[in-house]
């Protein structure tokens, strides 16, 4: 008598990972609560939208160093994605035949049914990798008021436990396996820690046109070598419109290419920002008139309209407004709303 085939490494990794989620679904309401809000407010987007107007209230640089982290680390998850064939949870467990053998506990959620590959986690390597440049930023703070090594370290821990928590959430909606969000944290971490050390200047137009176009025309490069190659790099995406078990929850933002439109977007608009920039003098005038955190306020609320607006309806036309609509957050909240601050200000002072 043959005896069964035993799983390979991978698979049983995969089925740990699934017990885990089994074990994360078991717990109480409240906290299915707390990881569904955490992992839905949390995402990729709110780096930009969220984060970026906020962090402006630890100063311009450190906000510009968290959308250049975000963008490159957005950039580079997309394409390990494409090349490390990651599975997901929510189909993995229908296409190795697990759940035929076995009847599982588990439930999938409207922030599940991500389309691309899920390795390494998207939302923990871009969370760590933008982030860094702030918890940085905190721990100086904290040490202009503080000689004590241990309070200087709150904002890292508190850093570190945020993206234990993200890894958590996205495990328990069945987006990801541990050993993915623990890679994407990684990798995420490094990376902040590299861009922090070598930052680009972000007065220079040029380098961030160059870096938009590069980013495009490298993701469609690779694509196009890889299909070339006889490899399919959109087979995620018939496998979550297979497996995910309401058709709406398939979000077209969750796509491999709006991430790179996203991130693309996001350099042009650094581009633009450093073309519309004050001048020095003009810098320093409105940094002495205007408060950091109503700095931050007013960004927040403008690139939440901006996000509100009505999308295109057709496939091309939709990827375009992504871009678009990325491309102009730095504009508004790193050029223009500076600008019109500041005439607002000498308007009301001048007699």
């Amino acid at each position: 008598m043959e005896s069964a085939p035993q799983p390979g490494a991978m698979d049983a990794l995969h089925e740990a990972g699934i017990r885990a989620a089994v074990a994360l679904q078991a717990g109480p309401a409240w906290l299915e609560q707390f990881w569904l809000l955490l992992t839905s407010q949390l995402d990729p987007n709110a780096i930009y939208t969220v984060f970026f107007p906020l962090a402006r209230g630890l100063g311009e640089r450190v906000a510009l160093l968290l959308l250049w982290s975000a963008l490159l680390a957005e950039w580079l998850n997309v394409v390990l994605k494409w090349f490390l064939f990651g599975e997901r949870p929510y189909w993995w467990i229908h296409e190795s035949g697990l759940s035929s053998r076995e009847q599982l506990p588990l439930r999938q959620f409207p922030v599940t049914c991500e389309t691309g590959p899920g390795s390494p986690s998207g939302h923990c390597m871009i969370l760590a990798a933008a982030l860094w440049p702030v918890v940085t930023a905190l721990s100086k703070e904290v040490s202009r008021c503080t000689r004590s090594r241990l309070l200087r370290l709150i904002p890292f821990l508190a850093y570190i436990l945020l993206l234990v928590a993200m890894g958590l959430s996205r495990i328990f909606v069945l987006a990801h396996f541990p050993h993915q969000v623990v890679t994407g944290s990684l990798a995420g971490m490094a990376l902040g820690w590299g861009l922090q050390r070598w930052p680009p200047n972000f007065l220079k137009c040029r380098f961030f046109l160059l870096t938009a176009l590069g980013l495009l025309l490298g993701a469609l490069g690779l694509h196009g070598l890889a299909t070339a190659a006889g490899l399919d790099l959109d087979w995620s995406l018939r496998r979550a419109g297979s497996r995910c078990s309401e058709p709406g929850w398939l979000r077209p933002e969750t796509r491999p290419w709006a991430s790179l439109c996203r991130a693309s977007g996001t350099a042009l608009g650094l581009a633009l920002a450093a073309r519309c920039s004050l001048s020095r003098r003009a810098a320093e005038e409105l940094r002495a008139l205007e408060p950091p955190l109503g700095s931050a306020a007013l960004g927040l609320l403008a690139l939440d309209v901006l996000h509100k607006l009505p999308r295109s309806e057709g496939t091309a036309l939709w990827y375009l407004n992504v871009g678009a609509r990325y491309a102009l957050g730095p504009v508004l909240v790193g050029s223009l709303m500076p600008q019109l601050i500041l005439f607002l200000r000498r308007l009301r002072a001048t007699p």
